[in-house]
Order: C-alpha cells, then structure tokens, then sequence
C-alpha cells in the first residue's frame, strides 16, 4: 500500500525541514572556517607589522573553540543526515514530522571524532602548521 497524496506531500514537506537544518549546520560550519581563517590572517598582519608574538599567541588561543564548534556543527549534521535518511525510507502513512535526533547517536559521529574528519582537521590543523611555522618563522628563527 502506498502512500496517498496527502502522506507524500507531507513526507516531503519533512524531509525539506529537515533539509532545511542539515543547509543551515553546514552553512554555520562553512562560515566558522572562514571567520578563523581572517580572525588568523589579521592576526598575522598585525604580529608582522607591530613584531609582536603576542598577537601569535593569540592565534593559539582562537584556532581550538572554532575547531571544536566546526565539529560540533559536522556530528550534528551527520545526525540530521540519519534522521533523513529514515524519514526518506519510512513506508507508513503517519508522518509526525519529529526532529528528534537523539537516536542517532553513533561513536563515529560524535563531536570528538567529527574533531578530525577531514573537513575539518584539514582546515584547522592546517591553520595551526601554519602558525606554528610563522612563529617560528617570524620570530626564533634568526
């Protein structure tokens, strides 16, 4: 027995929900990589232009929280992702249009692990080599 008319459209209308929120964690998570990188690279403009290391370690400080936040935001888009994935492969007639993503909690989608998936770890810890070079760099290398 299929789904009439009215189930599918609300399914659909679900499944755009829930879309809607996977759009929004992964725009969040793209915008917390671009805040990081100009955060850092004004950082660096002011550390070489004042020869100040103190505006280095504040790099030290800022690259862990946007690290951690992007993570965050990559294991909760994986659980969003789950709960499409069963809403788009449910067969019955009531939709109830939950947001629940409680049930999709998988160790490989937790935050620690979502830390370096590489979407992350790449950008982050890129940033963190290439502070880590700059200072050396700019200021013990001479």
């Amino acid at each position: 027995m299929g789904l009439s008319d009215k189930d599918m459209e609300a399914k659909i209308k679900h499944l755009e929900f829930i879309q809607a929120v996977i759009t929004r964690l992964n725009t969040n998570s793209f915008a917390i990589k671009g805040w990081a990188i100009t955060l850092i690279a004004s950082l660096f403009a002011l550390a070489a232009a004042n020869a100040n290391v103190k505006f280095i370690y504040a790099i030290f400080v800022i690259i862990p929280p946007f690290w951690i936040l992007d993570g965050f935001y990559l294991s909760t888009e994986k659980k969003f992702r789950g709960l499409y994935n069963q809403v788009r492969n449910v067969n019955h007639t009531v939709i109830d249009f939950s947001m629940d993503i409680s049930e999709f909690k998988k160790p490989e989608d937790s935050w620690r692990r979502c830390l370096f998936a590489s979407t992350v770890w790449i950008v982050h810890g890129g940033l963190l080599m290439i502070t880590l070079l700059a200072t050396y760099i700019l200021f013990w290398s001479e």
